[in-house]
């Protein structure tokens, strides 16, 4: 198989309109889909982060059951021009940062969502 990429990454939280004020409103994602009482998608670079109730999906019958619980971790790339900037626009939206972690190939740094799920920025190159 010739993947090419992650295409949707999902999160499951348990207060849409939160989501959408997370990650449109301070991250500046922007929104691509919302259904009342189901979901709210965003765009995010070629990908697209799905943020969906659980209780609604785990029991669907239109497409496969999924549902997960706990904190679920994602990183976001940016450039590596861009990742001083992104890092002072998290803490300049008044999100705290949890870690810096120095690796081989540079630098990334963590924090949290509204609904406790570790998010994580990285330069572009960091697994290379």
């Amino acid at each position: 198989m010739n993947f090419t990429q992650i295409k949707e990454t999902c999160l499951y939280v348990d207060d849409l309109g939160v989501a959408e004020a997370f990650y449109h409103g301070k991250l500046g994602m922007p929104l691509i889909s919302k259904v009342e009482g189901r979901h709210v998608f965003f765009k995010c670079g070629s990908s697209v982060l799905l943020c969906f109730l659980p209780d609604v999906t785990k029991t669907e019958r239109s497409l496969p059951p999924h549902f997960a619980v706990g904190k679920q971790h994602i990183a976001f790339e940016v450039g590596k021009e861009d990742y001083p900037a992104t890092k002072l626009m998290i803490t300049t939206a008044g999100i705290p940062i949890t870690h810096t972690q120095t690796w081989k190939n540079g630098e990334s740094f963590y924090f949290e969502d509204p609904f406790g799920h570790v998010l994580e920025i990285v330069p572009v190159g960091i697994w290379e």
